[in-house]
């Protein structure tokens, strides 16, 4: 019986059925898999520009006015300029108020105490910020996360809606100058410091 069995392994015919029957069904499966991560791909895209739109319409001055573009091509002038002001550029969205340019969102990130700060700052077609907001951190929480979620600081302003109204004019903006901490964060203080610098020196080139 084992020479019959060895015999039968070794007929052609059956190592090309065996071959044709495998090949059909990665193909199939294949074809499942990519129907499948097709649909789940559109679904993820909606749901982050969804996201994405909530945070720029937190840093614009009228959000409920305001229309968005699709983000614009990086070009190597606005990446240098983000990372020589500490931070580095994710995307660019035109602010449109109107039908007219109205400004910039600019989603930059910039290192925290714990890890990445992905923050999307706005800011205005005179260079002049005009929010903050915080898109994903993992700053520590208790310490770090009140500056994530815009505790106010002593002045009673919220440590986020400090940057609104800076620009080119103020200078480089800088913990203990010209921005405030909140008390026991001041590395993540800097780290969204650093991330708006990067965004006005993005609006910079931008003009």
């Amino acid at each position: 019986m084992s020479e019959t069995k060895t015999k039968i392994d070794l007929d052609p015919k059956y190592i090309i059925r065996l071959t044709v029957t495998l090949l059909v069904t990665c193909v199939i499966v294949a074809g499942l898999l990519g129907g499948v991560n097709a649909i789940t791909a559109d679904k993820i895209a909606a749901i982050n520009w969804e996201k994405t739109v909530a945070a720029m319409k937190a840093v614009v001055a009228e959000p409920d006015a305001t229309e968005f573009s699709d983000a614009l091509e990086k070009t190597p002038e606005m990446e240098a300029a983000a990372l020589a002001a500490g931070g580095t550029l994710n995307s660019v969205y035109e602010v449109q108020v109107g039908g007219a340019l109205a400004g910039y969102a600019i989603k930059v990130i910039a290192s925290g105490s714990q890890g990445n700060i992905e923050m999307m700052v706005g800011v205005d077609a005179e260079g002049t910020v005009t929010g903050v907001s915080i898109v994903k951190h993992s700053e520590t929480s208790g310490i770090g996360s009140k500056v994530m979620g815009n505790e106010p600081l002593k002045s009673g302003v919220g440590v986020l809606d400090q940057f609104q109204g800076k620009n080119a004019a103020d200078g480089t903006l800088a913990v203990g100058t010209n921005v405030d901490a909140i008390s026991g964060a001041t590395v993540s203080s800097r780290g969204v410091t650093a991330g708006v610098n990067a965004a006005l020196a993005v609006a910079g080139v931008l003009g």
